[in-house]
C-alpha cells in the first residue's frame, strides 16, 4: 500500500511497500486518519539513528495515530466496524519479565510502531491488536486522538513526579513534550508550573494555559525566578523536557531539598549530572521512557476536557504532502509545536 517510507538517512519517498494486512482473532485493521509527527520521526529522517536504534533498511514513518475500524478479529470484544478509535504504538511481549511487572514500555522484545525495524503507520491501514486500541468518546477528534500518545509520556513523567496537590514544578523545554508534560503535571495536582525555553513563540503557546507561568531564558533567569515564587525553597518536582545536555548544568539549583528531578528528554549524547549537589540535597532522580499502563487515562484526561490539546495543533498536511510536512518540522520553525498528517478526508 502506498506509505511515507523513509528510504535511509535524509531521503523520504511516497510509494507502495508491502505491509501486514492480516487481521489475527485479536487484532483489528484500522484505516488511518491522522498522524502525529514526532520528533523521533523526524530524528530518524535527519539523522538515520537514535541510539541503538538505526534505520538499516526503509521503514514507514508515524506512530502517533488514530482512525476508525473496519475489521475486527473472531476474539475481539469491545470494538467494532466504525469504531473511530486511537492506538498505543508499543506491542510488548506479554509473557515477559517487564511486561509481568507492570513496566512492559522497557521489555526489550516490545515492538513500537516506526522503531527500526518495525515499520510506522503513514499509511492508509494498519492491523493492531484490540489490547492496545482505545474507542474515542464521540466529543474527541481524529486530531486529539493522535495526541494521546505524546500526553501519554507526560502523563507517564507526572506519575513518575509523585505529584502532592499545590507542588510547585519546573519544566525545561517547551516543545510538544514539555508542554503536554506541564498539563499532566497541573492535571496531577500542581498548582504552578514554570516551563522555560528560548523560543519566545512556543513559550507564548504554553502561556495560553492557566497555571503554566513561561519563562524566557534568553531575558530571565529560571533560577531566580523559581527562588522568589517559593521564598528560596525551590522547586518540589523539576521536569526536564529539553533534551539538551547544557540543560543540566546547575539543575538541581531548582530543585528544593528533597524534590524530584524527572529526566523526560533523551539527549543525543551523554550529559553530565552534578552528584554532590543531588546528594546534598537527597533529590530524588526519576527517569521517563515512553509510557505504560497510562494510554486510557490520558484519553480520559482529554475527554473529560481538563486537558485541551487542541492549541498545540499548528498545522495539519494532507497526505500527498507528507514529504513536505516532514521537511518542515526538520527545520524546528519556532512557532511550530506540533504538526499533523491526515491520511484519510
Amino acid at each position: 500500500m502506498l506509505a511515507l517510507v523513509l528510504e535511509r538517512k535524509g531521503e523520504l519517498s511516497l510509494r507502495d511497500i508491502d505491509l501486514p494486512v492480516t487481521v489475527g482473532p485479536d487484532d483489528v485493521k484500522i484505516a488511518i486518519h491522522t498522524v502525529g509527527v514526532c520528533g523521533s520521526d523526524v530524528h530518524y529522517y535527519t539523522h538515520g539513528a537514535i541510539g541503538p536504534f538505526v534505520v538499516r533498511e526503509p521503514m514507514v514513518l508515524g506512530h502517533e495515530a488514530a482512525g476508525t475500524v473496519v475489521e475486527v478479529g473472531a476474539r475481539v470484544a469491545g470494538l467494532k466496524v466504525g469504531d473511530r478509535v486511537c492506538m498505543e504504538p508499543g506491542v510488548p511481549n506479554l509473557s515477559s519479565r517487564a511486561a509481568k511487572l507492570g513496566i512492559y514500555n522497557v521489555d526489550p522484545d516490545v515492538r513500537f510502531w516506526a522503531t527500526p525495524p518495525v515499520h510506522g503507520v503513514l499509511a492508509p491501514e494498519v492491523v493492531h491488536p484490540a489490547a492496545f486500541t482505545c474507542k474515542l468518546p464521540d466529543n474527541v477528534s481524529f486530531a486529539e486522538g493522535a495526541m494521546v500518545e505524546p500526553f501519554a509520556v507526560g502523563l507517564h513523567a507526572a506519575t513518575r513526579a509523585r505529584i502532592t496537590p499545590g507542588d510547585v514544578a519546573v519544566v525545561i523545554g517547551c516543545g510538544p513534550i514539555g508542554i503536554v508534560t506541564a498539563l499532566a503535571a497541573l492535571a496531577g495536582g500542581c498548582a504552578r508550573v514554570f516551563v522555560s525555553d528560548l523560543s519566545a513563540p512556543k513559550l507564548e503557546i504554553a502561556a495560553q494555559y492557566a497555571g503554566i507561568v513561561p519563562v524566557d531564558i534568553t531575558r530571565h533567569s529560571l533560577v531566580e525566578m523559581v527562588a522568589e515564587a517559593t521564598g528560596g525553597w525551590g522547586a518540589d518536582v523539576v521536569f526536564e523536557a529539553s533534551g539538551s545536555p547544557k540543560a543540566y548544568r546547575g539543575i538541581f539549583e531548582l530543585v528544593r531539598p528533597g524534590g524530584a528531578l524527572v529526566l523526560v528528554g533523551l539527549p543525543v549524547e551523554p550529559a553530565a549530572l552534578d552528584v554532590p549537589a543531588a546528594i546534598s540535597k537527597e533529590a530524588r532522580i526519576e527517569t521517563v521512557f515512553r509510557y505504560a499502563n497510562n494510554f486510557d487515562r490520558a484519553l480520559n484526561l482529554i475527554a473529560s476536557g481538563k486537558v485541551d490539546l487542541k492549541p498545540l495543533i499548528t498545522d495539519t498536511f494532507g497526505f500527498a504532502d507528507a514529504i513536505a510536512a516532514f521537511e518542515r518540522a526538520a527545520k524546528g520553525l519556532p512557532p511550530d509545536v506540533k504538526l499533523q498528517i491526515r491520511v484519510a478526508d
